[in-house]
């Protein structure tokens, strides 16, 4: 993963609330084997009218937040199934941080496994952001992970929590494997003290 410090970019509003994952990449989309090229799928039923062409009152599909990085929006982001590709979807798109103020938890988990930040900030503050994003399409905010904190240039300071282990493992651009690995002198003499390192039974003939 890269790692995530701190990153100031410009905010794309979607102020709708309880998006599910099926929203954020259909479900069509899902066959792929590949963790990259999900970008071009997300919110595909919101972004794509019904006659094929770009619904220009869709937020993605305004000028201003066509490079925009940090993703404010309604509570209860990433609900429905389980599907991690919907954070490969943000993420290819080019989001690196969500800022909302509550997620569905195990969307929350996906987005630390693949260097995103969900950052959760009272609805007060969302909708702040939100307006100020919508009427000015310069509109930045800065994500300090290092300090917890969101900034921007007018009055916006506030504090958010991520979980020590977490905000360790995107500092460092490091997944749950890459953290196991960090161990594996001590995971090998385990398995040798226990005998474990060729515990595994041969394959029988069928």
């Amino acid at each position: 993963m890269k790692p995530y410090t701190l990153v100031t970019g410009r905010v794309a509003p979607l102020p709708r609330s309880d998006i599910d994952t099926d929203q954020i990449i259909p479900a069509r989309h899902l066959s792929r084997i590949e963790r990259s090229g999900y970008g071009q799928f997300l919110f595909e039923g919101w972004r794509i009218s019904e006659s094929g062409d770009p619904d220009p009152t869709f937020v993605l599909n305004d000028q201003r937040f066509r490079r925009a990085t940090v993703l404010a929006t309604g509570p209860n982001f990433g609900c429905g199934s389980s599907r991690e590709h919907a954070v490969w979807a943000l993420l290819d798109y080019g989001f690196r941080t969500v800022i909302a103020s509550s997620f569905a938890d195990i969307f929350r988990n996906n987005c630390y496994q693949n260097g995103v930040l969900p950052v959760a900030l009272p609805d007060s503050a969302v909708r702040r952001i939100m307006t100020r994003a919508a009427s000015d399409g310069t509109y930045q905010v800065t994500v300090d992970l290092h300090a917890c904190r969101v900034t921007d240039t007018v009055d916006l300071a506030e504090g958010f929590h991520v979980d020590p282990f977490r905000r360790e493992c995107l500092l460092a651009g490091a997944d749950d494997i890459d953290i196991t690995l960090r161990h594996v002198t001590a995971i090998e003499a385990y398995e040798r003290d226990h005998g474990l390192a060729n515990c595994a039974a041969p394959l029988e003939d069928t």
